[in-house]
């Protein structure tokens, strides 16, 4: 591509949760296309003050693809167009002169927005800390060649361990579902040694707070996996289906037991 773009942004606005929100639209020229999509929106943002307006809020913080921050709905995709990226990884070069670019926060209940396209993900944290960690005191840690762990697994673990919790999946999904976020995390421990003691008390925990926190259910139309950034399989559902399963019929084995 040569030269710089000129192009029409339709932004979300939302003074709050309980406001009503539209899209407000503003124009933009001589964008980059080696600019960043955040960049691009800072470059927004200056004209909106310069022009005695609020700047739009959106979320952002390491832009580097790691922490997850950057959850946007551009064109209807979540993270845009380019495929196991976040928001803060998409370039303009993904999109022509005089295109019309259409910004929406994730939409979800269990995500309220805080403004704009700024949403309030503090389920996910409510959801970890349920039990998405190991909670057994094992004291220093040992040599790594001390403690074998089957490559598979390992794999298995550090696959799901990529999950950023960005909420990309919650956002393509027409449920709203958290299923592929808890699966990863669920898998994650799960795997290894040292997450097992507590598997079948962890999943529990946290399928019951995603339940809480009024995600909807799983009807397995890989949307979630589509839209991942971290490319999240959805085989970490199964695999949290079965954990669940499992400690479900362990737990009313203890309860069977101890009424008897």
């Amino acid at each position: 591509m040569s030269g710089n773009m000129n192009l029409t942004i339709k932004a979300w606005r939302q003074k709050n949760a309980q406001a009503r929100g539209g899209f407000e639209t503003i124009k933009l020229s001589n964008i980059s296309p080696d600019m960043s999509f955040l960049e691009m929106l800072d470059v927004m943002n200056e004209q909106l003050i310069k022009e005695g307006k609020e700047a739009f809020a959106f979320d952002h913080d390491c832009r580097e693809g790691i922490c997850g921050m950057c959850s946007l709905v551009i064109n209807g995709l979540p993270h845009g167009p380019d495929s196991l990226v976040t928001t803060c990884q998409l370039h303009m070069r993904k999109f022509k002169d005089g295109d019309t670019i259409v910004i929406e926060p994730w939409r979800s209940a269990a995500f309220p927005v805080i403004r704009d396209c700024a949403v309030d993900r503090g389920a996910f944290d409510r959801i970890i800390q349920a039990g998405g960690f190991v909670s057994i005191n094992t004291g220093n840690a040992p040599p790594a060649n001390t403690l074998p762990v089957p490559k598979a697994d390992a794999d298995r673990a550090f696959d799901a361990a990529a999950c950023i919790g960005c909420g990309a999946c919650v956002a393509a999904c027409k449920n709203a579902s958290a299923m592929l976020f808890v699966s990863a995390k669920v898998s994650h421990l799960a795997y290894l040694p040292q997450g097992k003691p507590e598997k079948q008390k962890r999943v529990l925990a946290m399928v019951e707070q995603m339940d809480k926190e009024g995600f909807g259910n799983c009807t397995n139309l890989f949307e979630c996996e589509a839209a991942c950034p971290k490319g999240i399989t959805v085989e970490f559902i199964a695999k949290m289906n079965r954990e669940y399963m499992c400690a479900t019929v362990l737990y009313a084995e203890k309860v069977y037991s101890t009424e008897a």
